[in-house]
């Protein structure tokens, strides 16, 4: 169901004045933290804070939502608030390995889960899995929510894997055999597991009736789940409200209460954080840690994820598609500066899409050189000696926005004029069918992160087939040299096979610049000190929800 306008009740309108007020500048921020660092310590592991709320955990995100229906997530902050209402197959521990969720097992070949051909790969559900309702979550869920993926009538954001399924059978209600059509190394963590497009089981019984699942009650409203936590209230542009399942399969939620809200300005964050209005900013932005890491009754949890902040580039535009022209901005932007300025080098600088703590990381690769002399002539030859490109990002974002400013001033060097233009994240990454600017290649550059699964499996975003619409290859790029080393990485079950077809397609990256990388992530993940249990995977927060406390 589409979002709705809502006229604002006193209360919220007095909350919001209050919002306003905590708007303040980095360095204000910064010198009342300071002041309050004097005199108080900067974590209080193991004490109770006053503003704690014993039982009730308040997270600040930094944009709304679109839909709760988890098949129609497209941004991680839609993904980690559907994580706490819905349980995929197999989840990933801290350190990636993969563990069961709603499947009992992990399936391999030492437990007959994979075939030996790797064609077939079996499930056993949990048999004490129910939705809130009370009907058991059995294989008829996964089949129909492996086919309301594959439904060409439904906004999904992304396919791969899904579309590499030839049939599934459900035996009985516990029981899933999932047919490939041909061999897919990631499928396990792929399929309702910890891929680059985490989906979440949904109920048959609820919507089945349907012939498409974009403008259904359920999106706006969905009372039946089967998480640790159920929906209570969403609150447009504003809020979502849940409390715990105590019939979890896991074991009854610690917590008794999440209160998500939506603030769009990343310093507004920070203010409520320091007046205690929030234990939680999910995913705070690196600019943001001189003033995090000293906050009394605060502490910062870091994580390696698979990811990385980078710029994309729409290959499909007019100036964008000769390959001079994308070698001449890698060329004209500072990384290192970059890497010093926004993170406080915090963060690693990046060289490719597969982080240097991964197996698969390729060791030879290097970055282009900062080399702006260099990128000018690239641009002469070219043809194109002062283009001018837009420039997206997110609006909420402050490292992303300051970001946007260096890298304008830098191309401004070569002659590249490069107009910024922010959006809402929810707007930005929407489907294609709902106006969003990368699924439509509404856009020259585009400051944009990504959270990749468990799995180094790069293909939704530099395979041709998942071009946008309906796919995560927002360059547009298609190189039949990239999908046959994909096939190779993809249909190979040897690690060593595949850690050479990762080598050969972060060459081809390196070579043909559908994007650049700035840094890989160690996510932020500031929480009031009282907050314990947060343990979070290299693609999400919310695995374990059930064991946090407060």
């Amino acid at each position: 169901m589409s979002p709705h306008r809502r006229d604002e009740s006193p209360a919220r309108r007095q909350r919001n004045a209050m919002l306003r007020s905590f708007t303040v500048t980095a360095a204000a921020l910064l010198a009342a933290v300071s002041l309050a660092s004097c005199s108080r310590p900067s974590t209080q592991t193991g004490t109770t804070n006053a503003w704690t709320q014993p039982g009730t955990l308040r997270i600040a995100i930094s944009s709304d939502i679109k839909s709760l229906n988890p098949l129609l997530a497209g941004t991680t902050k839609e993904i980690f608030v559907t994580n706490l209402m819905f349980e995929p197959l197999v989840s990933a521990s801290p350190t990636g390995d993969t563990v069961p969720m709603l499947a009992k097992l992990v399936p391999t070949k030492a437990n007959g889960g994979v075939s030996a051909d790797g064609l077939t790969i079996t499930y056993h559900l949990r048999p004490d899995a129910r939705w809130t309702d009370g009907k058991p979550v059995t294989s008829e869920d996964v089949l129909f929510s492996w086919r309301a993926i594959m439904n060409p009538n439904n906004n999904v954001v992304s396919r791969h894997g899904y579309d590499d399924v030839a049939s599934i059978q459900t035996p009985d209600a516990h029981t899933v055999i999932v047919h490939l059509k041909t061999r897919f190394a990631p499928f396990v963590d792929t399929f309702f597991g910890e891929s680059d497009q985490p989906y979440e089981i949904v109920p048959s019984h609820v919507l089945a009736r349907y012939p498409n699942i974009n403008q259904v009650p359920f999106n706006a409203a969905p009372t039946v789940s089967d998480g640790p936590f159920t929906f209570v209230a969403w609150h447009h542009g504003d809020s979502v409200e849940l409390k715990a399942n105590d019939h979890f399969f896991m074991g009854k939620p610690k917590l008794r209460r999440i209160d998500i809200r939506f603030v769009a300005d990343e310093n507004t964050e920070v203010g409520l954080l320091q007046t205690h209005d929030i234990d939680w900013i999910l995913e705070a932005s690196p600019n943001m840690y001189p003033l995090l890491s000293h906050l009394p009754g605060v502490r910062v949890v870091e994580n390696n994820v698979n990811g990385y902040e980078g710029m994309v580039f729409n290959t499909q535009s007019p100036v964008l598609r000769d390959v001079r022209v994308r070698r001449a901005i890698a060329m004209a932007i500072n990384k290192s500066e970059l890497v010093k300025t926004l993170t406080f080098n915090q963060d690693q600088p990046a060289t490719g899409d597969i982080p240097s703590w991964m197996w698969a990381y390729p060791q030879h690769l290097a970055s282009y050189p900062f080399d702006p002399v260099a990128a000018k002539r690239l641009l002469e030859e070219a043809g194109t000696p002062t283009p001018h490109l837009s420039l997206v990002l997110t609006s909420g974002d402050a490292t992303r926005r300051k970001a946007a400013l260096l890298i304008q001033s830098m191309l401004q060097t070569i002659g590249i004029k490069a107009e910024i233009k922010t959006f809402p994240e929810d707007v930005l990454y929407a489907p294609a069918a709902m106006g969003g600017i990368m699924q439509r290649g509404a856009f020259d550059l585009a400051i944009s992160p990504w959270y990749a699964g468990i799995d180094p499996d790069n293909a939704s975003q530099y395979t041709c087939v998942n071009r946008p619409p309906g796919g995560y290859n927002y360059a547009g790029y298609c190189s039949p040299e990239m999908d046959a080393a994909q096939n190779d990485a993809l249909t190979h079950y040897s690690r060593a096979t595949r850690k050479i077809a990762y080598a050969h397609i972060e060459g081809l990256i390196h070579r043909d610049v559908p994007q650049i990388f700035f840094w890989w992530y160690r996510q932020l993940q500031p929480i009031n000190s009282d907050f314990h249990g947060l343990a979070p995977n290299p693609v999400g927060e919310a695995w374990n929800a059930w064991e946090w406390s407060i």
